[in-house]
């Protein structure tokens, strides 16, 4: 028997994990159910993704084996008060929202509710996301291996401990913007040195997604890589000395500091 999955709320992580589902194929369309805050926003998930949409929360939480809440971390307390009384225990309810800790959706369900903490991110959507994912005690491994297939489907997975969750998002939840930018000075470099723009964002993205590879494929070091790139007097040791002179990993580095004092403080 196929399982139900239920997503409520389909913002931009909702959406690429719904997705990333579909273009995998791990699941049939007539298994996902997804509530939205508009008919618009249905009526687009039906056109793009041909998924059964419905305004209610309730009737989602109602057929769903596997409930996905994906609504801002601000609004999970009051979307639980209104679906509690449509949730059983042998459900398995997946948040997906910085700074909800299993013992808040503990204290606000209950005892007894299988629970289970997740973070992707926006890649997703191009079956290349990276997602944490940790659980309560009241969770099977059953019921985690059906969670780390849905997670694989549009990408990996890390099983962490909750207390590391704050440092997951600074380094993959958030990051998928700092490269959206180092992609776009890239690409603002290359046109200011002649490059027309299409072609210059075609060739920074190639270039980040080739350099990601070698270090998943090689299993060297980043700094062995970089290395091999810099030839003695050579034009890229130039840019790398630059970079330094610019701060450019100190300001990486602070910039995730900064996300993950955010991410504790939500």
């Amino acid at each position: 028997m196929n399982k139900k999955i239920g997503f409520i709320g389909c913002g931009n992580m909702g959406g690429a994990m719904v997705g990333g589902l579909i273009k995998s194929g791990f699941i049939r369309k007539e298994d996902l159910i997804v509530s939205t805050k508009t008919e618009a926003s249905g009526s687009n998930l039906k056109k793009n993704f041909g998924v059964e949409t419905t305004l209610s929360n309730k009737i989602v939480a109602e057929q769903s084996d596997i409930l996905i809440l994906a609504v801002k971390p601000f609004l999970y307390k009051k979307v639980i008060e209104e679906i509690k009384e449509c949730l059983s225990k042998d459900k398995v309810i997946v948040t997906i929202a910085a700074g909800v800790t299993i013992n808040s959706m503990e204290y606000w369900l209950g005892e007894g509710y299988k629970i289970v903490r997740t973070m992707p991110n926006t890649p997703a959507l191009v079956g290349e996301a990276m997602s944490a994912i940790c659980a309560n005690k009241n969770v099977s491994e059953e019921d985690m291996d059906y969670v780390f297939k849905i997670y694989k489907s549009f990408g990996d997975y890390v099983e962490l401990e909750e207390k590391d969750f704050d440092g997951f998002i600074a380094l993959c939840g958030s990051s998928p913007a700092y490269v959206f930018m180092f992609i776009e000075a890239m690409a603002d470099a290359a046109v200011k040195l002649g490059i027309p723009r299409a072609k210059a964002y075609k060739m920074a993205s190639k270039s980040v997604l080739g350099s990601a590879k070698m270090v998943l494929d090689t299993g060297k070091h980043p700094g062995e890589l970089k290395d091999m790139v810099c030839s003695p007097a050579g034009t890229t040791i130039d840019a790398v000395v630059e970079l330094e002179k610019q701060g450019f990993r100190s300001a990486v580095i602070e910039a995730m500091i900064k996300c993950a004092e955010k991410s504790k403080s939500m």
